[in-house]
């Protein structure tokens, strides 16, 4: 499963989706809204994206992962909108044979998928300023 949405993430059932008999691991990255950012306080976020771009590149992004880790099952969902905080923004599943193997997977999904998915967010300051914040600045 690889998918935006403006819905909650349920990632209980991205976690099922990704178990696999022949998986030892079970990886589970919550990406959510934090209220203090570089000593500033964000009342809320706002996802955009370029659906057809982001969707084409989280495809590649699971190609890529697959190449390298031997992943049984992945899902990612990146949600946009208006988000809260304490609201989940992305989820990453991955299973694999070993754990360490789903370390670096998610590791790599997530931290490619922030630098390199057109997906951006506005922080919504506390002081009523917003800021965008654009793939590999965040």
């Amino acid at each position: 499963m690889i998918e935006l949405t403006h819905d909650p993430i349920d990632y209980t059932a991205l976690t099922e989706q990704v178990r696999s008999h022949d998986s030892g691991a079970v990886l589970l990255f919550l990406g959510t809204v934090r209220e203090m950012t570089q000593g500033r306080r964000t009342l809320a976020l706002d996802y955009d994206a370029y659906p057809e771009m982001a969707l084409k590149q989280m495809r590649l992004l699971a190609k890529e992962a697959q190449a390298i880790w031997p992943i049984t099952k992945l899902g990612m969902v990146h949600r946009l909108g208006h988000l809260e905080l304490g609201d989940i923004s992305v989820a990453i599943a991955v299973s694999t044979p070993h754990r360490h193997q789903a370390y670096e997977a998610g590791r790599f999904l997530i931290d490619e998928l922030k630098d390199r998915v057109p997906v951006w967010k506005k922080e919504n300051w506390d002081d009523g300023t917003t800021e965008w914040v654009h793939p590999g600045t965040n």
